[in-house]
């Protein structure tokens, strides 16, 4: 139901702008609520007259709209967000055009976050979107607190959260109360979970990786939750929930000459679909690092502490927090001269294809 303060304006939208026609009108001679259906689909709305106008999400699908096409998005009188997409439930997965990214933090976060969904601030991390297959996005927010959000999901190929700094409450489907993911802790969201963000602390940071770039986000308003029941071992799509919290993880050596890992399980949860480690730099003389490589689809480096040296094909850059780097297949790099709190969180698609450039070492297990 939207409740709005100008029902035949709102009407009219719904009419002209998007293809619905009137079911009911209640009472007649002054209406108060207006039911209207979609012609080229199943949906209904269901319009009241109120004192104040209160903005909802709409989700309309249309056959003709080819699948993978952008969200259209129009907004109607009373402030509702209408996106029409299409009808088609298949995830596109666009070609792969990697090339080497390199994007580094901003001084000031004043005007470098861009307004996303849920007022949450995004910096993009791959602009280039590797020909829309790939997204990364550095999330903030700011001022902590209640976040606007609802209970929604994705229709996605490949999707993980990773808390940068603070802390932030949300709820799964399936997956009992809500909880607190802690600075280091992150999730892994298999296609079409419902979830919900809850609240969060003030400079809440995450860095979140997904594929494809573009993908429907639907809200969901049948599923509340928490749910009723408890399936931590729910298929979704091929791939299992999994919550990996940083503190007491085991860690172990890596690949990476070098450096410590700790793996969060998305490699297991996902059948090898994509993996993703938290790498901490050794206290060792030398501070050089085995140069790597890799012959997967996608591979990436964000930095969560400290400051080092990467060498990249004829490139030496200083790396520091929040700075990222996304390396195409068969790019050789080096981390050298890093800090005694270095730390990388280091994405792979599939999991485990980062090896050494001077040995072949196959892939961990």
């Amino acid at each position: 139901m939207l409740v709005c303060t100008d029902l035949n304006a709102m009407t009219h939208f719904f009419i002209d702008e998007i293809g619905f026609r009137i079911a009911t009108i209640s009472p007649a001679d002054d209406p108060r609520e207006i039911v209207l259906f979609d012609v080229a689909g199943a949906g209904r709305v269901r319009l009241r007259r109120g004192d104040i106008d209160v903005a909802g999400h709409v989700l309309v699908r249309r056959a003709h709209v080819p699948a993978g096409s952008p969200v259209k998005q129009l907004t109607a009188p009373n402030g509702t967000i209408v996106e029409i997409a299409s009808a088609s439930l298949d995830v596109v997965v666009p070609d792969n055009e990697p090339s080497l990214t390199i994007v580094k933090a901003p001084e000031t976060t004043d005007g470098e976050f861009g307004v996303g969904r849920a007022g949450m601030g995004y910096r993009d991390l791959l602009p280039d979107r590797w020909g829309g297959r790939f997204i990364a996005s550095h999330i903030l927010i700011a001022d902590g607190g209640e976040v606007a959000d609802y209970v929604h999901f994705h229709r996605i190929r490949f999707q993980m959260i990773f808390v940068a700094a603070g802390w932030v409450e949300v709820v799964y489907e399936d997956q009992g109360e809500p909880f607190r993911m802690e600075a280091g802790d992150c999730v892994l969201q298999p296609p079409e979970i419902r979830h919900r963000v809850l609240r969060s602390s003030p400079g809440l940071e995450v860095i979140e990786i997904g594929c494809p770039a573009e993908h429907d986000t639907v809200a969901e308003h049948t599923v509340t939750l928490p749910t009723s029941t408890i399936d931590r071992d729910r298929d979704f799509g091929g791939q299992q929930f999994v919550r990996h919290i940083a503190a007491g993880a085991k860690t172990v050596s890596s690949v990476c000459g070098g450096f410590a890992e700790r793996d969060t399980g998305i490699g297991a949860a996902t059948n090898g679909l994509a993996g993703a480690r938290v790498l901490t730099a050794s206290d060792s003389m030398e501070r050089t690092g085995t140069a790597l490589t890799h012959d997967g689809e996608f591979a990436m480096n964000v930095v969560l502490s400290g400051s080092a040296t990467l060498t990249v094909e004829t490139r030496n850059e200083q790396f520091g927090p929040r700075d990222a780097v996304t390396f195409p297949a068969g790019a050789e790099w080096t981390w050298s001269q890093w800090s005694s709190d270095f730390e990388l969180l280091d994405v792979t698609l599939p999991d485990r294809t980062v090896r050494s450039a001077g040995r072949s070492v196959g892939r961990l297990v």
